[in-house]
């Protein structure tokens, strides 16, 4: 076994431990890519990086240009944590955080999810293009984030634009309090001396101009079109778990704007087995046997890929595995880690769409119903909780192709081991017993398709020239 593998191994047991936390802290001294390079990287919302003005900097030697000293040793402690993370972060935590108090709903949180991201991306490009046409002498702090200190503000860039897409991504958080926390970030640069108050004012206006066109991306992508269809209620058509009377979750899901592929239909699998055939039943069987045989680590499998109602869901998953494996990483500039997650949220985000075609495509039953309906077992329960949408295919499975291919692409020294985990995920969902192997061997290579087309625009994006 190799180190890397073993290293992997040893961090993936302490995230099964754990919950997969990520609060250690990343590198603090990360390699900077040169303004002058990260202005040329493609941008997401934005039709290019310095599609919005930013004024020239004061004068050197105002009040506006000179940076303060830390005043208190709470803001010097502040600092020196921020320092230890990755600019982007908090706001991922933050987003992961708001996901789980709301009722389960994956296809809608990896759209919340990507939004963020690319917005966080973004004001990381034009902050690098601003930079490389305004230098500066660098700050008096500069050491704590080597390669950031310019005008405007990376790291209050990121904030500006994260805090507000957040706030327009879940309206029933204050956004008052998104704004303050992007401030602090911003004030804590000053104070610390990381950043001049220009560079942080400007900065902060920035990442929220972003966060405009971002949003106004968001308004257009039809999630909020309401579903004007009907549950069918044919035999082998999905109905709510036993006991249940939950209507289906984001049913028009399929249809929203996607960011890579021309329409969530692109990847649609083929159909189905007929409902009671011998193909059908087998499928049903199959997901009977291992619940009857399941192990110890199935169970361990099962509930760390889970991703139930009151977690960051599967998507959130695949980003706090993301997070804690860049702790055990060179260092990386943070407009590269903002691309990172702009390339993979958005992987994720039309996985969803993807998947949600499918399923509502194809309105397949869940295991838990077809096991009792055809008399297999009519008491049967999975060892997970049934979700609220139809099987066919698996969002895990879909999510976890097209993360595996992006991740395989960014690490390739770890490539294999990405894939494995994306198809130790799909297995997960069969060990669970809410997925029919179907929804596995259907849903991974709809998402590898995904995550191709996403890496094929990385490589275009100029980031690895």
């Amino acid at each position: 076994m190799t180190t890397r593998l073993s290293a992997w191994l040893a961090l993936l047991a302490a995230l099964l431990v754990s919950g997969c936390g990520s609060d250690s802290p990343a590198h603090t001294h990360a390699p900077a890519d040169r303004p002058a390079t990260v202005a040329t990287w493609r941008t997401w919302t934005l039709p290019s990086a310095g599609a919005i003005a930013v004024p020239r900097p004061p004068a050197q030697g105002g009040s506006a240009y000179t940076s303060a000293r830390p005043r208190i040793a709470g803001q010097s402690r502040r600092l020196k944590a921020e320092a230890g993370e990755y600019a982007i972060q908090p706001w991922l935590d933050r987003a992961m955080e708001l996901v789980s108090l709301r009722p389960k709903d994956p296809v809608t949180a990896s759209r919340d999810y990507a939004l963020v991201a690319v917005a966080m991306q973004d004001a990381a490009v034009a902050a690098g293009y601003w930079q490389a046409r305004h230098p500066q002498p660098a700050s008096s702090a500069a050491s704590l984030f080597p390669g950031e200190s310019g005008y405007p503000s990376v790291r209050a860039a990121i904030a500006g634009a994260g805090s507000r897409v957040i706030a327009y991504a879940f309206p029933e958080y204050p956004a008052a309090q998104l704004d303050q926390d992007a401030e602090r970030v911003a004030h804590d640069l000053v104070m610390g001396g990381a950043a001049r108050p220009a560079d942080a004012a400007a900065g902060l206006a920035l990442g929220r101009a972003v966060a405009k066109r971002t949003i106004a991306v968001g308004r257009r992508d039809a999630s909020h079109r309401p579903w004007r269809g009907r549950v069918p209620h044919t035999p082998g058509s999905w109905a709510p778990p036993p006991g249940s009377a939950a209507r289906p979750v984001s049913p028009a899901a399929g249809t929203w704007r996607t960011w890579v592929l021309p329409s969530g239909s692109a990847v649609r699998p083929p159909p189905p087995p007929a409902y009671g055939s011998a193909a059908f039943r087998a499928q049903a069987q199959a997901v009977l046997d291992t619940a009857h045989h399941l192990t110890a680590h199935q169970k361990h499998l099962a509930d760390f890929w889970a991703g139930g109602e009151g977690t960051e869901l599967p998507p959130g998953r695949w980003m706090k595995v993301t997070l804690a494996y860049l702790r055990d990483q060179p260092a990386m500039s943070q407009a590269r880690v903002a691309r990172l997650f702009g390339l993979l949220t958005t992987a994720m985000a039309d996985g969803g769409v993807a998947s949600w075609d499918a399923k509502y495509h194809w309105w397949v039953t869940r295991p838990e119903n077809a096991i009792r309906d055809l008399g297999l077992d009519r008491r049967f329960k999975p060892y997970l909780k049934t979700p609220f949408f139809p099987a066919y295919t698996s969002g895990h499975a879909v999510y976890s192709g097209a993360a595996a291919e992006v991740l395989a692409y960014l690490f390739p020294a770890d490539a294999a081991l990405w894939r494995r985990r994306a198809r130790e995920a799909a297995m997960s969902r069969i060990y669970g017993g809410i997925h029919y192997p179907m929804d596995s061997t259907a849903g991974l290579p709809m998402g590898e398709r995904i995550g191709r087309l996403v890496v094929a625009r990385a490589r275009a994006d100029g980031a690895d020239r």
